[in-house]
This record gives structure tokens, sequence and C-alpha cells, in this order.
């Protein structure tokens, strides 16, 4: 089983190598390993940005990172699964990437000092702020007409979304719970309220 484990990806290049300059000489020769669908087997790093950047997903992903929140990693790397335009990192700018598994490679991540900067460059690009959180008078997500091209904003994990957040979010959703506890994990919720984007806007779509 851990040989098996190991055996992930393809190995070395058999017969000619392509001549297409996306393919990455290094991993012709070696292998790849990598955790990447079918389609970008041998391809460089740049090479696979640049495809992705041609079909990204118009919603963007922002959370709070006031206390170095070691969600930021899962939720950066759900982003990139399901082709968020990009990440925003609202707060401290440095982060924890183990969690992102090394898809911050591929995912675009940028940051904003405060919630009053994310906001401002919202409306620069006419893109309304969403929360998720489950607060008093938050609105289901379930149902909820998510628009197309939006910013989902989450806060850091335990203490949920800031004061700013709340008050410059359009609306703030909460995800249907039905046990004993009172909110779920921070990167939790990003997944799901990703896929509720993906399920109305682009459902279907299935990769190798």
């Amino acid at each position: 089983m851990d040989e098996e484990r190991a055996e992930v990806g393809v190995g070395p290049w058999e017969g000619e190598w392509p001549s297409d300059a996306r393919f990455d000489p290094g991993l012709l020769a070696e292998g790849d390993r990598r955790n990447v669908v079918d389609r970008y087997r041998y391809w460089t790093v740049e090479a696979i940005v640049a495809d992705l950047d041609t079909r990204r997903h118009p919603f963007h992903v922002a959370i709070e990172n006031w206390a170095h929140d070691m969600n930021i990693g899962s939720v950066v790397r759900t982003a990139n699964a399901f082709l968020a335009a990009e990440v925003h990192i609202v707060g401290n700018r440095r982060w924890n990437r183990r969690g992102a598994m090394v898809t911050d490679r591929y995912q675009h991540v940028r940051h904003h000092p405060t919630v009053e900067d994310l906001v401002s460059w919202a409306a620069e690009h006419d893109l309304p702020v969403l929360g998720v959180d489950n607060l008093p008078g938050s609105v289901a997500l379930e149902g909820y007409p998510i628009p197309r091209a939006c910013v989902l904003l989450f806060g850091q994990e335990s203490v949920g979304l800031s004061d700013a957040a709340r008050d410059a979010a359009v609306d703030v959703l909460h995800i249907a719970q039905f046990g004993s506890t009172r909110s779920i994990n921070a990167g939790a919720a990003a997944a799901i309220a990703m896929h509720a984007w993906i399920a109305r806007h682009a459902p279907g779509a299935v990769q190798g």
C-alpha cells in the first residue's frame, strides 16, 4: 500500500519529447509526481497558471487573518479546486501555507491590510461582498441567489467575521446546521460556500 501511494503521477516521458514550450524538461526527464490533473502532466507551473487564467470563475474568496488563521491554506486549496479568480488575505500578510498543499503556486493570492482596503478594491471592480457567518439576522446560504461575480468573505476561526466585515457585507449568509455545535470549521464553511457558487453557476464540470 505504501509503495502504491508513493507512485503518484507519472514517470519519465517515454519516446520523443514534445516540442511544446509548456512542457518542463526536468519533469519530462524525471517524471511528474505532482498532485495535478492529467491535462497538466509535465507542464511548467507558469504554463498551468496561464491556462487556468483563461477560464477562472469570476468569484473571489476573502478570509480575515488577524491571528495567523490555520485554515487559510485549506481555503486556498479549495479555491484552486473550484477555480476562484483570487484569494484575498485580509489582515496579516503571513499565513501558514502547509494546508495549501502547494496549490498556492497555481492560485492568485492578494493581500489587503484591512477590511476597508478589501471593500475599496471590491467596489472598484463592481463586486458585491457577501459575508459567511452564522450570525443573528443572517440569510440562509441554501437557496440564496449568489451573484456570478462576487467576493465571499469569511471570518477567522472561532471569532467569525469582524465588526468591520459585517458592516461591509451586502448580506451575511449562514450555513444550515443540525447538530450540537454552534459553528463549523472556517475552512469547511468556505468549501461549502464555494461549492454553492459552483452548483449555481458552473455545475457538472469534472477533471481527470
